[in-house]
C-alpha cells in the first residue's frame, strides 16, 4: 500500500510540474503561442461558407449538448437535455415538463458525458443523437431533422450510468452500463457487506429502426464492479460490446488505494446477440422496476411520462458462451474498438503499457478454453491468449483510443498532456502533441465506426491555465482541433466549451444537413390548445383558471390587450406561431410570471402560466426580435381585484371582443 501510494504522489507531483511547464512555456514570450504557419487558414471559414463538420460535444455537469462546427470552433446552438433551459424553455413550460421526470421525481440537472450518433451498417447516417444522464441513469436521444430532445429514458437497477450512450453498428441498441454497482434488489443494507451482493447491471435498450422509439429489452446482472466505458465490436466482431471494469477487488472505500490492488482488472466481453437470441426464445426473469419513460410528440408538441414497472434480468451464468472477461491492465478507462473490429484498446490508466486485444485470438482462446479460472461463474481467459500487442512507453495515464481508417490510433495521456498517434499491428509511436492541459477525451468525427473521416481530431481538456483570460476561480474548458491528414499533427485550434467536456461525437455536416426540417405546416400541429388562426384567439375563464389562446406572427399578438383577469387567477398562456417557415421563431414573457419566456419555434404551440399577485395592467412582449417593428410587438393584461365585475374581454385587429 505505501508503494501505491508512492506511485500517486509521483503522478501528482509529475502532473503539477508539467502544467508549471506550460505556465513558463505557454507562448508568453512568442505572439505565435502555440500554434505557427497557415494554421488559422485552415480553420478559417468565410463569411457565407459552412464547416465541413458537426462536433456534438458533451456538456458534462451542465447537463446539455452543445453543437460546434470544424474545423471553425465556432458554437452553434446549445440543446438542453437534462436541464432546464431559460433560452428554450425547455422544462420551464407544461410541455417539456414531463421530458424531465423520473421515478425519484422532477428531476432537472444530470451529468452528461458521452454522446453517440446513430448508424447504419455501421456508418454515421446522422438521424439522431444518443446521450447519458451520469447521476439519475437516463439516455435521451436528440431528433437530428430539429436538433431537439424527443425522448429520455431512465435506466433502473443502475447507478452513475457512465460507460453510456454507445450504439451498435446498426442502432439495434444503445448500450449503457452502471459505474456503480449497488444492491440488487435495493434494500437496506451495510455497506461493508458489499462483495458479493452488490450488482453492476449492463443495459441494452433497443431503439426502433423507423421512428428511433426506445425501449429497454434487457438488462445483464453482472458481478459487483465498476464498469467504466464501452464499445461496440463492428466487423467481424458485431454482435459483441465491450465494456471496461475496475475495482474487481470489490472495495467499497478509498478506491484509489483498495480498488487498485490487482495487478490487472477486465475487460467484459458481451455476446449480445447470443443474449438476445435467449430472450426472445422466453429466458431472462421479468423483475419489478420503477422508472420513467418520457416521449415528446412532433405532432402535439407536448411530452408525456409513462412509469414503468417492470424489466428484463438476464444472468449471465444461465446464458453459458455469452460472456467472458479478458484481463487488462489496471485500473482501465477507455476501452476503444478499432474501424474492422478486430482490436480493442484497453487503457489501463495505472500501466506502463498500452495494452491492444485480438478479437480473433479472443474467439480463438473460447474455442481452446484457455482459461484462467472464473468469476462469479464467467470464465476469465488467459491474459496472452488475447494480446495482440503493446505499445511501449506511450505515455503516462492512457484514457482513451480513437482511430482515423487508415491504420492509426489516436489516445489520450491525462498525466502527461499530449495525444499520442501510433500505428495498428506495429505498435509503434509515429508522433506525439502536447495538448493544454490534462486532456481526457478525443474524438474524430467517425472514430467509432467503421468509416472514419480522419481529418481532424478534437482533444477535450480538463485545464485551461494560462490559456485564456481569467474568469474568476475556474477557468473555462476547451477543445482543441489537430489536423491529422498528415503523418505528423498539426495543431490548428482551440476554443472555450460550454460546461466540462467528456467525449464528443463528430459527423460530416452534409450528412445532417440534408435531412433538416425546414417547414413546419401547421395543418400538422395537434396540439390540444392550438389556434391555427388569428380569428380563432380567444380567451375562456374556466372557474379561477383563464386559457389565453394567444397567436403570434410578426409584428403582433393577437389578442393584445386582454381583460378580466382577476387577482389569485391561474391563467394558461397557451402561444402558437403562425409562422411556419424555419429560423422565425418567436418569444413570449409575461411580468411575474414564476417561469422562463417561451421561445417557439414555427408552426407549434407552447404553453406557460402566470398566476397574478398584484393588480394593475401588465405587460407582455415578445423576446426573439423577429422584424422591424419587433419592439410593437406586445400587449396588456388588466388584473382586477378578486370577486370583480370585470367580464373577459379583448381585443382582435384593434376590435374588442367581450367573452361573457
Amino acid at each position: 500500500m505505501k508503494t501505491m501510494f508512492k506511485y500517486f504522489i509521483t503522478l501528482m507531483v509529475l502532473s503539477s510540474w508539467l502544467v508549471s511547464c506550460g505556465d513558463m512555456n505557454s507562448g508568453k514570450s512568442s505572439k505565435q503561442g502555440a500554434l505557427s504557419g497557415n494554421a488559422a487558414e485552415k480553420v478559417y471559414v468565410a463569411p457565407g461558407e459552412h464547416d465541413e463538420f458537426y462536433a456534438f460535444v458533451s456538456g458534462g455537469f451542465s447537463g446539455q449538448l452543445a453543437v460546434y462546427g470544424l474545423p471553425s470552433g465556432r458554437l452553434f446552438k446549445v440543446i438542453p437535455v437534462f436541464s432546464v433551459d431559460a433560452e428554450k424553455a425547455w422544462g420551464f413550460n407544461e410541455e417539456t415538463k414531463p421530458m424531465l421526470n423520473t421515478s425519484h421525481g422532477f428531476i432537472p440537472w444530470d451529468d452528461s458525458h458521452h454522446p453517440d450518433i446513430s448508424q447504419t451498417a455501421g456508418e454515421l447516417d446522422g438521424r439522431w443523437v444518443f446521450i447519458n444522464g451520469n447521476n439519475t441513469p437516463r439516455i435521451a436521444k436528440i431528433d437530428l431533422t430539429t436538433f431537439e430532445t424527443t425522448e429520455i429514458i431512465e435506466v433502473p437497477n443502475s447507478a452513475g450510468n457512465h460507460s453510456s450512450s454507445f450504439v451498435t453498428e446498426n442502432t439495434e441498441y444503445v448500450v449503457a452500463g452502471t459505474r456503480f454497482s449497488v444492491p440488487y434488489p435495493q434494500r437496506d443494507m451495510p455497506i461493508s457487506e458489499y462483495k458479493g451482493n452488490f450488482k453492476g447491471a449492463l443495459s441494452f435498450i433497443s431503439v426502433d429502426p423507423e421512428d428511433g422509439r426506445m425501449d429497454i429489452k434487457f438488462q445483464i446482472m453482472m458481478p459487483g464492479f465498476d464498469y467504466d466505458l464501452s464499445h461496440p465490436g463492428r466487423g467481424d466482431s458485431h454482435g459483441w460490446f465491450f465494456f471496461s471494469t475496475y475495482n474487481t477487488e470489490e472495495a467499497n472505500s478509498l478506491l484509489e488505494v483498495n480498488a487498485s490492488q490487482n495487478d490487472k482488472d477486465f475487460i467484459a466481453a458481451i455476446n449480445w446477440k447470443k443474449i438476445e437470441a435467449y430472450v426472445n426464445e422466453g429466458g431472462g426473469k421479468k423483475v419489478p422496476a420503477n422508472y420513467a419513460h418520457n416521449v415528446y410528440d412532433d405532432n402535439t408538441h407536448t411530452a408525456t411520462s409513462t412509469m414503468k414497472k417492470e424489466v428484463l434480468v438476464v444472468d449471465p451464468t444461465e446464458v453459458p458462451g455469452a460472456i467472458y472477461f479478458m484481463p487488462t491492465p489496471k485500473s482501465p478507462h477507455g476501452c476503444d474498438v478499432d474501424p474492422s473490429g478486430e482490436y480493442i484498446v484497453g487503457s489501463g490508466k495505472l500501466a506502463a503499457e498500452l495494452t491492444v486485444h485480438s478479437f480473433s485470438k479472443m474467439l480463438k482462446a473460447i474455442e481452446n478454453k484457455d482459461f484462467d479460472g472464473d468469476a462469479y461463474g464467467i470464465p476469465i481467459l488467459s491474459y496472452e491468449a488475447t494480446l495482440a500487442g503493446a505499445v511501449k512507453q506511450p505515455g503516462l495515464g492512457p484514457l482513451h483510443t480513437e482511430f482515423d481508417g487508415k491504420g492509426n490510433a489516436y489516445t489520450t495521456f491525462f498525466i502527461s498532456s499530449e495525444v499520442v498517434k501510433w500505428k495498428l499491428g506495429t505498435w509503434e509511436v509515429i508522433d506525439r502533441k502536447p495538448t493544454y492541459y490534462s486532456v481526457g477525451h478525443l474524438m474524430i468525427p467517425g472514430g467509432n465506426s467503421r468509416k472514419p473521416f480522419g481529418k481532424y481530431v478534437l482533444a477535450m481538456n480538463k485545464i485551461t491555465k494560462d490559456r485564456y483570460l481569467p474568469t474568476g476561480p475556474e477557468v473555462t474548458q476547451s477543445a482543441q482541433l489537430y489536423d491529422i491528414s498528415g503523418e505528423k499533427m498539426e495543431l490548428l485550434l482551440d476554443f472555450p466549451t460550454v460546461g466540462e467536456p467528456h467525449y464528443a461525437a463528430g459527423i460530416r455536416a452534409d450528412i445532417i444537413t440534408e435531412n433538416s426540417k425546414k417547414f413546419f405546416k401547421l395543418e400538422d400541429n395537434e396540439h390540444p390548445y392550438a389556434v391555427k388562426s388569428e380569428a380563432e384567439s380567444k380567451v375562456v375563464r374556466e372557474g379561477n383558471e383563464v386559457h389565453i389562446y394567444l397567436t403570434m406572427i410578426r409584428s403582433h399578438f393577437a389578442p393584445d390587450n386582454i381583460e378580466g383577469v382577476q387577482v389569485g387567477d391561474k391563467v394558461y398562456f397557451h402561444v402558437t406561431n403562425l409562422e411556419q417557415d424555419y429560423d422565425v421563431p418567436h418569444g413570449v414573457a409575461m411580468i411575474g410570471a414564476n417561469t422562463s419566456e417561451l421561445l417557439i419555434m414555427p408552426g407549434q404551440t407552447e404553453t406557460f402560466t402566470w398566476e397574478p399577485k398584484q393588480e394593475g395592467v401588465w405587460p407582455f412582449y415578445c423576446t426573439d426580435f423577429c422584424s422591424a417593428l419587433h419592439q410593437e410587438m406586445q400587449g396588456y393584461v388588466r388584473v382586477s381585484p378578486k370577486g370583480s365585475n370585470v367580464p373577459i374581454s379583448f381585443t382582435l385587429d384593434g376590435d374588442p371582443v367581450d367573452m361573457e
